[in-house]
């Protein structure tokens, strides 16, 4: 491979995605149900809002340019950008705007953004009114999920969305697809682009992985990575630490260990109390080389979420207590014999589910130990690939996965625990992948979305910790960072955690495009 960038009129960033395989599938159909899709699309298609993290996770506007509730927050008034426009240059309307919030009501497999609206009307050509079933302050984030963006009207309706791959798409992003291989993408910036000009006249995205993004990362073969590097700060930063750059961003929530809660044996809680008391969390913060970095029992970042965490969870890290998870075996009538898991004459012997493309067998092997030595239990390994591994997570085809538990505020994190988002096994969901239904945790959530009021806020957050920790319906393992790798040769500008407006991490949307269009060529 060639070092990226180089000289003459093209100004090219390299990023190497790290998750998605060896090779890319060209399907731009960004809302439709299928999971092998196109990288990056979110540098093409935007949401109407955006996340701000380094302000809390208040929303903020990126194609909306203001909203209001009314109604006592049933009714929410968008005001939409008239500046921006496709890239086949026709306008970004109210019309584009209502087709795209529609087709996760009018195609319920399309809601992979889980949106909790009931209706969408257009007022003008820049505003819409979005109504919900009942009060959804504390829901506004939704609008700045990537995925549920904006497309065009004139393009998408003609379409038979549930087979269209939309091979050439056409969005309000920086970008357009300049050409698409299997193994490396090439995007063309737009000259005219609502948010500026940008740097760099193309992005290029490759596939690779482990020991392979290292090297190239080291030759300067590569601009931009996100991927998790247990030694990093020796390894990388300290051959070159002017332009060698390894960056750890807090998302707010956790890798947890998520049990499927539609089935046995995870239904039981004295099961799951079990596994989580025997979960060794300070050998995985080991092995990953990050001290000091497990998670605590609420799944909320303390470093975040300091002011709305409960006291009595403040600075608490769970140890492995054996005795402790025996003795909930035995409360709810379990004995394990042979490695299984027995209660009236039925055997389980789980298994945990996990991205092999993250690199997490090991940390899987550790959980597989723990409870091997603690317990007596056998659980099997499960790696899958990105793609089996979001299907099957999906369509609750597993016993417990190590996933990502997150969000921009508490009431991110914990939404996915509500059962407006249910669906059954085999049929996927958009969120709550391991199937809770919970009617006080529901009653929780819907009060967070009904209030403004901050203080209720943090007394509703405090309620549902309190159920997370007693009734684990996922048990967290250690806090979640985004992994930023630079190779700042060629490009200069980039945020650090100590001070940034975005975060750079490539799939965020805005916080990608915010990262891009300040950067500036070295020798510039």
């Amino acid at each position: 491979m060639k070092p990226a960038g180089g000289g003459g009129a093209e100004a090219s960033i390299t990023y190497a995605k790290t998750d998605g395989g060896t090779t890319f599938v060209r399907n731009y159909n960004v809302m439709g149900p299928a999971t092998d899709k196109a990288p990056n699309a979110e540098l093409v298609y935007e949401p109407l809002m955006r996340v701000d993290y380094a302000n809390g996770g208040v929303v903020k506007p990126w194609l909306a340019q203001s909203w209001a509730f009314s109604d006592q927050g049933k009714l929410l008034t968008i005001k939409l950008r008239t500046d921006a426009t496709w890239s086949d240059g026709k306008k970004f309307t109210a019309d584009d705007a209502v087709y795209s919030l529609r087709l996760p009501i009018d195609k319920p497999d399309f809601s992979i953004a889980g949106v909790t609206y009931k209706s969408v009307a257009k007022v003008d050509d820049s505003t819409v009114k979005v109504t919900f079933p009942e009060p959804s302050y504390a829901t506004l984030n939704q609008f700045a999920n990537i995925l549920l963006p904006m497309v065009p009207k004139h393009i998408w309706s003609t379409q038979n969305l549930n087979t269209w791959t939309n091979p050439d798409p056409v969005g309000t992003g920086p970008f357009t697809v300049k050409e698409f291989k299997p193994q490396q993408i090439t995007l063309a910036a737009r000259s005219d682009y609502w948010g500026g000009k940008l740097p760099m006249t193309t992005f290029k995205i490759v596939p690779t992985a482990g020991d392979a993004l290292k090297a190239q990362l080291l030759k300067g073969e590569l601009d931009w990575a996100s991927a998790s590097w247990a030694n990093g700060e020796k390894e990388y930063v300290a051959k070159d630490p002017d332009k060698h750059l390894y960056q750890l961003y807090s998302n707010g929530g956790a890798m947890s260990v998520l049990f499927n809660t539609a089935k046995a044996p995870f239904d039981d809680v004295h099961v799951r109390r079990a596994l989580a008391l025997t979960v060794d969390r300070t050998a995985v913060v080991t092995t990953l080389q990050r001290p000091g970095t497990e998670a605590g029992p609420t799944g909320l970042s303390e470093q975040l979420f300091s002011d709305w965490l409960d006291p009595a969870y403040k600075g608490k890290v769970q140890k492995v207590d054996a005795d402790a998870a025996k003795a909930e075996l035995a409360k709810g009538g379990w004995t394990v014999d042979n490695g299984a898991l027995v209660k009236d004459g039925k055997r389980y012997t789980p298994s945990i589910l996990f991205n092999a493309d993250w690199g997490w067998g090991s940390y899987a092997d550790i959980l597989i130990n723990s409870w091997k030595q603690t317990l007596g239990l056998t659980v099997k390994s499960a790696g899958q690939p990105s793609a089996g591994y979001y299907d099957k997570q999906n369509l609750g085809q597993f016993d417990v996965a190590a996933a990502s538990t997150g969000g921009a505020s508490v009431y991110g994190v914990y939404r996915f625990l509500s059962s407006q988002y249910l669906t059954p096994i085999g049929k996927s969901a958009t969120l709550n992948q391991g199937r809770w239904n919970d009617p006080e945790s529901d009653k929780l959530i819907a009060a967070m979305q009904r209030t403004e009021d901050v203080e209720e806020l943090k007394a509703l957050g405090k309620q549902l910790q309190k159920i997370v920790v007693d009734k684990v319906p996922f048990s967290p393992i250690y806090n979640n960072f985004y992994f930023i790798d630079i190779n700042s040769t060629r490009w200069t500008g980039w945020p650090t955690p100590e001070k940034f407006e975005s975060i750079p991490f490539a799939g965020m949307g805005p916080d990608t495009i915010m990262t891009l269009l300040k950067l500036q060529r070295r020798g510039n």
